[in-house]
């Protein structure tokens, strides 16, 4: 396993261009497999879990072609349906938590899946009900390996109907919108999700031939048509990572800009940094952090405790959560963190408070951050990375503190967030790479 060597204390300055959407990027190379046309996807992040899945789809006989870096042709024209039941293919999707994406497609042209519960970060339980719920409403029928750990789906032909989603899952949603696009008659979806990577998983799709509207909102009719052919597709920059680089930019930052980070897309983000006290200049498509010597938590209007919580889109998005305790952790007064979805992701605030953090874990959902208004530095620590999101805030945290940090494990960080170090490195971090 590789670590990060953070020497913290360094102030960081310049420009920045976030990476292609790593959600949206599953999302759209899985419905690559609902066609034997070529269909061509810019914006591609370089990035584990991306890397992983094209990989997958190459092995089981999609055609890519890499014309440049993050620039690729998918063609789905020849599936080895024999491979999708071998072990080894199954292995691997445990491994990766989007391999959950390639069922919906796979049912709908082909009528078979099998998938392994997928596996990905460790934040708590992260069910598929959505899923085969909604596999079940379309026709299909599924049953479980409880000994293998494996999903069966068949269907000899979907049909379309009415369904409304026990939860707003992202991913639930994306699977049951492949599947309906090729189902025969028309599907309607309701409490669907309507984040941006659902957006644009919809508009690829139209552009391949598909009668998708609703679009944006959580009611989406889908007309199933025969076939879809091929289409360009751009993926949108990643409002993760947009946060994450606000969030140092606002802890060790001496002026940083974003570049071209979609403003529109990015729901209650510059909102929430807002009832932090900072300060985010719109700029064009741009988006500006001026230095911060001192920023204060805002109290609602009736002077009650200020509190951030995770909500579907356009809400906060619960992988922003992380970061922003970082950024809480330097300010002046105190703010309540509510992490709704998942009962893990709260845990690594143990790694925070050994830096000095004046954080109280409520519960596995809540937690109460004591902002010391930057006049109690965090100092260094080692650590271990548990998830992507919690090792980008142990990541911001070092990069502030006294003395030399070590984050292990940090291919869970490589998941989700391009050449980290390097980039970071551009902007003055003192940070290194060791295997």
């Amino acid at each position: 396993m590789a670590s990060l060597i953070i020497e913290g204390g360094h102030a960081l300055r310049g420009t920045i261009t976030p990476q292609g959407a790593k959600n949206e990027a599953l999302q759209v190379i899985c419905a690559t497999l609902l066609t034997d046309k070529p269909v061509r996807i810019s914006n591609v992040p370089d990035i584990a879990d991306v890397n992983n899945l094209i990989a997958l789809l190459a092995d089981i006989g999609v055609g890519v072609t890499k014309h440049a870096a993050g620039d690729y042709t998918f063609q789905a024209a020849d599936i080895n349906l024999s491979y999708l039941r071998s072990n080894e293919y199954l292995d691997r999707c445990a491994r990766l938590r989007g391999s959950i994406l390639l069922t919906g497609p796979l049912l709908a042209r082909y009528g078979q899946a099998a998938i392994a519960r997928p596996g990905g970060d460790k934040i708590g339980r992260r069910r598929l009900d959505t899923h085969f719920l909604g596999f079940e409403k379309l026709g299909a029928t599924h049953c479980y390996d409880e000994t293998a750990g494996i999903y069966f789906l068949r269907a000899e032909r979907l049909k379309g109907t009415y369904m409304l989603l026990d939860e707003a899952s992202v991913t639930g949603t994306a699977n049951i919108i492949m599947a309906a696009a090729l189902a025969e008659g028309t599907t309607t979806i309701y409490n669907a999700a309507c984040e941006p990577y659902i957006q644009q998983l919809c508009s690829m799709l139209n552009a391949m031939g598909a009668r998708i509207s609703g679009i944006a909102s959580n009611l989406l009719t889908i007309e199933g048509v025969s076939t879809l052919g091929g289409a360009s597709h751009r993926i949108l920059p990643d409002m993760i990572e947009v946060g994450s680089f606000a969030a140092i930019a606002a802890t060790v930052g001496e002026g940083i800009t974003i570049k071209d980070v979609v403003w529109p897309q990015l729901g209650m983000m510059p909102e929430a940094f807002r009832r932090l006290g900072i300060t985010l200049e719109q700029r064009g498509d741009d988006m500006f952090i001026p230095r911060h010597d001192h920023y204060q938590v805002e109290t609602f209007l009736d002077g009650s405790f200020m509190t951030l919580a995770d909500a579907p889109w356009p809400g906060l998005s619960p992988d922003m959560l992380s970061a922003l305790i970082v950024v809480a952790t330097q300010a002046k007064g105190s703010v309540l963190i509510h992490q709704k979805m998942f009962e893990s992701r709260l845990y690594f605030t143990d790694k925070l408070i050994e830096m000095g953090a004046q954080i109280i874990l409520c519960d596995p959902h809540r937690a109460v951050v004591v902002g010391n208004d930057r006049a109690l530095r965090l100092h260094a620590r080692r650590m271990a990375s548990p998830d992507i999101r919690a090792g980008i805030a142990m990541l911001i945290a070092a990069l502030g503190a006294d003395g030399t940090s070590v984050i292990e494990n940090v291919e869970q960080i490589d998941r989700g967030y391009e050449r980290i170090e390097q980039r970071l490195s551009a902007l003055g971090a003192v940070i290194r790479r060791e295997e």
